[in-house]
């Protein structure tokens, strides 16, 4: 019987036994050595990014993700993508599965197919550390000369253009850039006043770079993190049960620690 099937009817029989539920949780589905394509940009710090000494992809996303191939009896072919094709890269199979910081949202629930929610961050505005023309995104907004810099189609882009702008995705003070990592370093720069992130994201640069930036204001939007699959794939189910066994026993706090705080400390 297919993997998943097989783990119901595994909790179904220890429940029938009478065995704690916590042994049934255990039985996560055995995907039998399946290699999984799964895709990333390496570009959004700590999520995914390139080892500065080895050049190796690292992140909370690689190590996720690799915890959840590990549990399931499965291994990860890790590939590379640019943000703008990727959804549509999964979507049409070329990749099992893809990650890069992606909100789950509705537009994009109708191209793909979402795993469960594994992290919730909020947007905010990063800025150089010696910024003190605005202070918010209200000040930001009412100066003309003030720039953002964004990737275009991003959670970001959106907030920029509709929590902070007027609601013209073409507005000129929106400079777009091929790579999160870019628009950071034209921030860092002063090409650009402001980039919008999440608040894990701006974690990972004020710690990667002491003195260089801060966040200003207040949350412009709380959004969550999902892994996007090709329509109709048969691992959403075994990535939710695995998913929800590392949030339940503590993996995932220990996930976070590792690349919120102890590799931003260790810069």
């Amino acid at each position: 019987m297919p993997s998943f099937t097989k783990f119901l009817a595994v909790a179904t029989a220890l429940a029938a036994l009478g065995l704690p539920a916590a042994q049934a949780q255990d039985a996560l589905p055995d995907l039998g050595g399946r290699t999984i394509i799964a895709v990333t940009e390496n570009a959004y710090v700590p999520l995914n990014f390139a080892d500065p000494a080895t050049g190796e992809g690292i992140g909370l996303e690689y190590d996720l993700f690799n915890e959840i191939a590990k549990r399931l009896n499965a291994k990860v072919d890790w590939q590379l993508s640019s943000w703008d094709v990727m959804i549509q890269a999964v979507r049409d199979g070329q990749f099992e599965v893809g990650m890069d910081g992606i909100t789950i949202n509705d537009e994009r629930k109708s191209q793909i197919d979402f795993s469960d929610s594994y992290l919730t961050s909020q947007q905010l505005m990063l800025v150089r550390a010696d910024e003190t023309r605005f202070t918010d995104a209200a000040t930001f907004a009412a100066d003309p000369a003030n720039l953002v810099g964004a990737q275009a189609g991003t959670t970001n882009f959106y907030v920029a253009v509709y929590n902070v702008l007027d609601g013209d995705e073409a507005n000129p003070r929106i400079k777009l850039f091929d790579t999160f990592g870019t628009s950071v370093a034209a921030l860092q720069a002063g090409d650009v006043d402001t980039v919008l992130m999440d608040q894990t994201s701006a974690n990972g640069y004020i710690g990667a770079n002491p003195g260089a930036f801060k966040i200003i204001g207040e949350p412009l939007g709380t959004e969550d993190f999902g892994f996007i699959l090709t329509p109709g794939s048969d691992l959403v189910a075994p990535i939710n049960a695995a998913l929800a066994q590392i949030k339940a026993d503590g993996t995932m706090d220990t996930i976070q620690q590792k690349w919120f705080y102890e590799y931003n400390s260790a810069q």
